[in-house]
């Protein structure tokens, strides 16, 4: 009867608890288990979307250093390839410059040997003439007597024919 002070009736309660234990029996058997499945799928889909998006982050950084890895491999390659171009071009520079000094030398000893051939060839006229106008006084002085003023006239008359065929010349 002290149930009935609180307001309680045990019959009813005990209905109530019967009702509120097969509301729970169907929730678990036809609510629970279904809405727990959907989450634990849910659950088992965002932890896998997680995963994968940890790799995906993983495999962005892997790219992202493979990337840099390889323009910094471009770099060096072009860097030396620039190297070698430059070394390409001094050395045909150097190359350029020799075959120009070694056609310059050629030039120059061409000149000398035309020079030299050219002196030698002055050198041989002059000779001629000279034995020749050597030849001319020894002739006159022949047919004249040898005292010293007419030695000096003949020798005198030979140099001004020399000079005067030059001019004629």
């Amino acid at each position: 009867m002290e149930g009935q002070g609180l307001g309680l009736d045990l019959p009813s309660f005990i209905g109530q608890l019967v009702n509120f234990l097969l509301l729970l029996a169907v929730l678990a058997i036809f609510a629970f288990k279904p809405i727990r499945k959907i989450l634990d799928e849910r659950a088992e889909r965002i932890k896998k979307s997680m995963e994968l998006a940890e790799a995906t982050k993983k495999e962005y950084e892997h790219a992202q250093s493979e990337v840099q890895k390889r323009i910094l491999e471009a770099q060096k390659q072009g860097e030396t390839l620039l190297a070698e171009a430059r070394s390409i071009g001094e050395r045909l520079k150097e190359e350029a410059k020799e075959g120009a000094r070694r056609e310059a030398q050629s030039i120059v000893e061409k000149a000398q040997a035309d020079l030299k051939r050219d002196q030698d060839k002055m050198i041989d006229n002059l000779r001629r003439e000279f034995a020749g106008i050597a030849l001319l006084a020894a002739e006159k002085v022949i047919h004249e007597t040898l005292d010293k003023e007419k030695h000096l006239r003949v020798i005198s008359e030979t140099l001004q024919e020399s000079a005067l065929g030059k001019k004629v010349n």
